[in-house]
């Protein structure tokens, strides 16, 4: 399934210009930084690694910029940012998700500079409410190292303090967090939160059945506690 997508029209690599174009977005940003805000910060690590050092801090100062809504001069990292998409390449790129599985579809066609430019002028153009938290999570992604595993959205959209990072968890929390405790399969829309009392009390009769010396798989026990967890801050917060 698609979460999130960025089209994007930029100059081939033997063109005397270089140039940049947005197409289509479908950045959903709610809660923030959303799925959108996800596929951009993806976008970004994944071509820091082949931009000119140079040009880092030019590039970490167009995101300030753009956060506060500035007019910005032409051209940033070598390149023209414009609207014209006539005979420019066509890229696009995807966030997918199947279950609690996510993972980034991401076009190689054209240089980092480009699909760098337009991750940052797309998430310019986001509602003033999430742009900000956003822009944070570029400005994470330019320094980020490691792999775009679980633990990179984890870092972006700020759930590493609490638990393994879930599409559910972070999409609709509570009906995430009442699956998780049996209160619901999950699938439906809930009508009713459980009370204080029924949290505390299925959370601890959860909790020792998962846990290893009471039986529980111990390869699955660390997450499953950090689920339970989770699910029961959720209710009760």
């Amino acid at each position: 399934m698609r979460l999130a997508e960025l089209e994007v029209f930029h100059s081939r690599p033997v063109a005397p210009t270089r140039r940049v174009a947005l197409g289509a977005m479908e950045l959903p940003v709610d809660p923030a930084p959303g799925f959108g805000g996800i596929l951009l910060a993806g976008l970004v690590a994944a071509h820091m690694p082949g931009l000119d050092p140079e040009l880092f801090d030019d590039l970490d100062r167009l995101t300030h910029q753009l956060q506060a809504g500035q007019r910005i001069p032409q051209p940033r990292l070598r390149h023209r940012f414009q609207v014209d998409r006539i005979g420019l390449t066509r890229s696009v790129h995807r966030l997918m998700g199947e279950g609690e599985d996510v993972w980034f579809d991401i076009d190689d066609k054209g240089a980092p500079a480009q699909h760098l430019l337009a991750a940052v002028y797309a998430a310019g153009q986001l509602p003033l409410v999430a742009r900000g938290r956003v822009m944070e999570g570029l400005r994470i992604a330019m320094r980020w190292s490691a792999a775009l595993d679980r633990s990179f959205i984890a870092r972006i959209t700020g759930h590493e303090r609490h638990h393994a990072w879930s599409p559910m968890a972070f999409h609709d929390p509570v009906r995430w967090a009442v699956g998780v405790l049996g209160f619901a399969d999950g699938d439906g829309p809930v009508t009713a939160v459980p009370t204080r009392a029924e949290v505390q009390q299925r959370f601890r009769e959860l909790l020792r059945a998962a846990h290893p010396d009471l039986g529980g798989a111990s390869e699955q026990a660390a997450r499953r506690i950090a689920e339970l967890t989770e699910a029961r801050r959720i209710l009760l917060r």
